[in-house]
């Protein structure tokens, strides 16, 4: 089974009433060099200006973004053809991360290619380093710049320094 490190960038904080804006994804394997980059036209009419400030977007870019059903087709294309079975959804904050692409896939496609369950970074972490007040982010070496491909390569990056340093099982 295929890791995949995801990282979404929204204008509000859940999918239906607000939007996700972008995602980004990375297969986890030594070279990270294949990833899927996702730029979604809103679905709804509101919107909070902080949050979509985060992506570096305006309203009026975001407008001009691909329709989502056909951005979430193409990226269950890209998963068909990158993993040789399920892939695994991990991300820094699955619990945002994983509600927007679990609802997206749904709700444009009618199936998540993702099953029904994901991995969160952060927790994996803390339970290899046996301590819940530590983080993981000192292990990214990619800059953090809310471009959702860099963060999740960032993010990639620090599951591989895991996978060297405690000898984590990671197939891709």
């Amino acid at each position: 089974m295929a890791y995949i490190m995801v990282d979404v960038e929204s204008d509000g904080p859940i999918p239906g009433d607000y939007s996700m804006i972008s995602f980004g994804a990375v297969l986890v394997e030594e070279s990270l060099n294949t990833t899927f980059y996702g730029k979604l036209k809103p679905i709804s009419e509101n919107y909070i200006p902080e949050a979509l400030a985060v992506s570096g977007h305006t309203r009026e870019e975001t407008l001009q973004f691909d329709d989502p059903k056909s951005v979430m087709s193409d990226f269950a294309a890209w998963l068909r053809s990158n993993c040789r079975d399920r892939p695994i959804f991990i991300s820094d904050n699955n619990g945002f991360d994983w509600m927007f692409i679990c609802w997206y896939f749904h709700h444009f496609t009618g199936s998540n290619p993702f099953g029904f369950s994901s991995q969160n970074l952060g927790s994996l972490y803390k339970g290899l380093v046996k301590d819940t007040f530590q983080n993981f982010k000192h292990l990214r070496r990619a800059k953090h710049t809310h471009h959702p491909v860099d963060d999740a390569t960032g993010n990639a990056e620090a599951l591989l320094a895991l996978k060297k340093e405690y000898g984590l099982k990671i197939k891709w």
